[in-house]
């Protein structure tokens, strides 16, 4: 079958690595646009949790949804690493990059590491709060907790590192290569990372530094 074939291959792999990074850097997307909301008001931000939790069906759906896509990228990513460490090859990259950042293409099983427990951490935070806790209050209590806080400082950081090499992959599995188009790929690779850990980062440090603490 070809289908079979065409995932066992190693371009197949790189290309469900693609679709999938893609499918979660939209959800991140999504996720950064609600968060921001915190840095309007809390009365801003609980609505738009309301109104997203008045939903059920869909929110069941979609996180579902989400589930599955993570899962899919984190089992292809290990048989991507193993089949790489076998060939003594980079690991899924596909041309030789515009910007060198060997750091972070070298570190991409331990940042994705991270990035897994901390969303098991983040979740279960949230999910296994107090009852009837309003999440912006739930926000406040975590986040408000110097160490928990610092905590997701870190795997912010571990976030972008992961998505400087991982953005500029899935563009090149795509074909996204061009001499006219390239620096501004490379600009990408850097800006696309500082801005989820700007606008996240700054969410941990604005209750964990008691800036928030009137929200």
């Amino acid at each position: 079958m070809w289908f079979v074939r065409f995932v066992s291959s190693s371009i197949g792999k790189k290309a469900i690595m693609a679709l999938s990074g893609l499918m979660l850097l939209l959800f991140l997307c999504s996720h950064a646009a609600g968060n921001a909301t915190i840095y309007m008001s809390r009365a801003v931000f609980q609505g738009y949790a309301d109104e997203l939790h008045s939903h059920p069906l869909i929110v069941l759906i979609f996180s579902s949804g989400i589930f599955l896509v993570f899962l899919v990228h984190i089992c292809v990513g290990i048989l991507l690493f193993l089949q790489n460490r076998q060939t003594a090859a980079s690991r899924y990259s596909v041309s030789t990059r515009v910007v060198a950042n060997p750091l972070a293409s070298k570190t991409m099983p331990y940042s994705g590491l991270c990035i897994l427990v901390f969303v098991l951490v983040h979740v279960s935070g949230f999910a296994f709060g107090p009852e009837h806790e309003p999440i912006a209050e739930t926000v406040k209590r975590l986040l408000g907790h110097f160490f928990y806080g610092l905590f997701y400082l870190v795997a912010f950081a571990a976030l972008a590192l992961h998505l400087s090499h991982g953005f500029w992959s899935m563009l090149q599995t795509f074909g996204v290569n061009h001499p006219r188009y390239n620096p501004l790929i490379a600009k990408s690779t850097l800006v696309v990372p500082l801005f989820f850990l700007l606008l996240f980062g700054g969410i941990a440090l604005y209750f964990m530094t008691g800036i928030g603490a009137s929200f």
